[in-house]
């Protein structure tokens, strides 16, 4: 393909771009880009800027940048729930946090078994209100992304909290790092990232791809192993197919797990999230120093 900004693996690629459309840089600036989350009543992206502490805000209408919230407690991954609330995962509160409608921001879960969380990474948000999230230890081995600690927990687990009860079980306790993590459309898989490949060659770089029973999984397979650097977060779009960072941009796969293509990008990408208003055409990527944009010819599902 002629355009430098796609890289065409499956013939079947084709039909998610148009050969015009080209990357769009909005912003720069970042230490590390990270948790796009869009909110469409507004038609502006929230996204964090881990090491500098704050979160920032792409205004959509008009492509102006100003700062969201600073301090933001090394915030990560963030969300949308199905209240346009913002759900974020802080590293340096080691919490999972929501920005209620007046402004006030309060904790949803910060500890496991009495236990504080390593440093909650990405989290999605189910139908029914639950939210899944997982909690590598990247936020506190060093200074760099939160406060470097101990961890209290022994293990990187995936956890749900219950929309009713508000109580933490684990949900998934046998990955390395487990990172990006997203619900089939509906909702009957997990595709859960693990970036254990950070701490030794023998460990995984892949997606899995669970079966979800109620309020927990059950079996798994590897979705897919990255073939480029790491996967980090990744969205779907309205056809089930996969768009996830990578060392190169961002890779798009098939529901069946093929390698479709690639959208490349001059920088390591860290997540995506839709945006485009009520029509969901637009690919943001947050790239370590930098938002970018990219106009497909596929959308992100409908939020219901």
């Amino acid at each position: 393909m002629a355009n430098a900004c796609y890289e065409v693996l499956d013939p079947r690629f084709g039909a998610t771009f148009n050969g015009n459309a080209h990357l769009d840089k909005l912003f720069t600036g970042c230490r590390w880009a990270e948790g796009p989350a869009y909110f469409a009543a507004g038609r502006y992206l929230v996204w964090s800027d881990i090491p500098n502490n704050r979160q920032l805000r792409y205004d959509e209408t008009d492509g102006q940048v100003s700062v969201f919230r600073q301090p933001a407690g090394n915030s990560n991954g963030n969300t949308v729930d199905r209240q346009g609330r913002l759900v974020s995962c802080e590293h340096g509160g080691r919490r999972v946090s929501r920005t209620e409608h007046d402004g006030r921001v309060i904790t949803l879960a910060d500890k496991w078994q009495g236990k504080r969380f390593n440093s909650p990474n990405d989290a999605v948000v189910k139908s029914d209100g639950s939210i899944w999230f997982t909690d590598p230890a990247y936020g506190i081995e060093s200074d760099y992304e939160g406060d470097k600690s101990p961890m209290e927990i022994d293990r990187c687990n995936v956890y749900r909290i219950d929309p009713e009860t508000g109580g933490v079980d684990a949900v998934i306790t046998d990955m390395i790092r487990p990172n990006g993590i997203a619900f089939s459309l509906d909702e009957t898989k997990l595709y859960v990232a693990d970036t254990g490949r950070t701490h030794g060659a023998q460990h995984p770089k892949h997606i899995r791809e669970f079966e979800v029973t109620g309020k927990g999984v059950g079996k798994s397979r590897e979705f897919a192993d990255c073939t480029a650097g790491l996967f980090d977060g990744f969205r779907l779009d309205s056809d089930g197919r996969i768009w996830t960072s990578a060392g190169d941009g961002v890779h798009c796969y098939d529901p069946d797990g093929t390698l479709l293509g690639k959208v490349l990008v001059p920088e390591v990408v860290a997540n995506v999230a839709w945006g485009g208003g009520t029509k969901r055409n637009i690919l943001y990527i947050c790239g370590t120093t930098s938002l970018y944009s990219v106009w497909l010819t596929v959308n992100g599902p409908k939020l219901v």
